[in-house]
């Protein structure tokens, strides 16, 4: 087993006042050359938006972008004709292909900043037409278990995705332990702690820790308090940047 242990408070910061950010993998002006990306993972930023203020439209080319809203609601509008509001429990997945703009911004009709996760990984098949989908999930769902929210395979009954690359997230009670297993084989997994802490092959997680497992077949979680997981299993590949 191959593992890689990203403590929280090494991530890359950026406070630009409407908008806190939070990089595991270099990005914008923040670059660390042993964090570029994790096989084809290559962002997680952890945003803070203040309500009203966002991302103006932007272009994205060849890339599987997936959005998780964890507090507040994103305003999302894209050139594929996806438009609407992404809430906290909701999951949107983007291909951008052979090339999409987009905007994203905190609802100003909210009462709180909006948090997410937005998630970069590169496609199995370049330039395939853009795509976008949304879809909420059921909190009992991930109770003590894994529920899967992005996949490729259809028996998955999951957001689709262009790659070998599966999502999930769990809620583990204090003290229950969980079995993760590979759905490819040679694909490595990045573990993010977004509340809580848990255990993994004696390495102790709190929130916002991350690690990277590669070269297993399964290995064991242990929540060590209540504890939010996301996981984001990608194929191992090496990219050129």
């Amino acid at each position: 087993m191959k593992i890689i242990f990203h403590p929280a408070n090494e991530r890359g910061h950026a406070n630009h006042g409407w908008l806190d950010a939070h990089h595991s993998f270099s990005f914008a002006r923040w670059y660390h050359p042993e964090k570029i990306h994790f096989g084809a993972l290559r962002v997680l930023n952890d945003d803070i938006i203040a309500v009203g203020e966002g991302f103006g439209t932007h272009p994205h080319d060849n890339m599987e972008i997936v959005t998780i809203p964890l507090k507040g609601i994103v305003a999302h509008k894209d050139s594929t004709g996806g438009k609407g509001l992404i809430k906290a429990g909701e999951i949107q997945i983007m291909s951008a292909g052979t090339g999409v703009e987009h905007s994203e911004f905190s609802d100003p009709s909210s009462t709180e900043d909006t948090n997410l996760l937005q998630i970069w990984i590169f496609p199995k098949k370049d330039n395939i037409q853009p795509r976008y989908d949304q879809r909420k999930f059921d909190e009992i769902g991930r109770k003590n278990q894994w529920q899967i929210i992005v996949s490729p395979n259809e028996q998955d009954d999951a957001l689709w995705i262009n790659q070998d690359s599966v999502l999930s997230r769990t809620d583990l009670d204090s003290g229950v332990s969980l079995n993760y297993n590979f759905h490819f084989k040679g694909n490595g997994v990045y573990i993010f702690v977004i509340e809580g802490s848990i255990e993994i092959n004696g390495q102790r997680l709190g929130k916002r820790d991350a690690i990277g497992i590669s070269e297993t077949d399964f290995f064991e979680i242990k929540a060590t308090s209540d504890a939010q997981i996301l996981a984001i299993e990608v194929p191992m590949i090496k990219v050129h940047m």
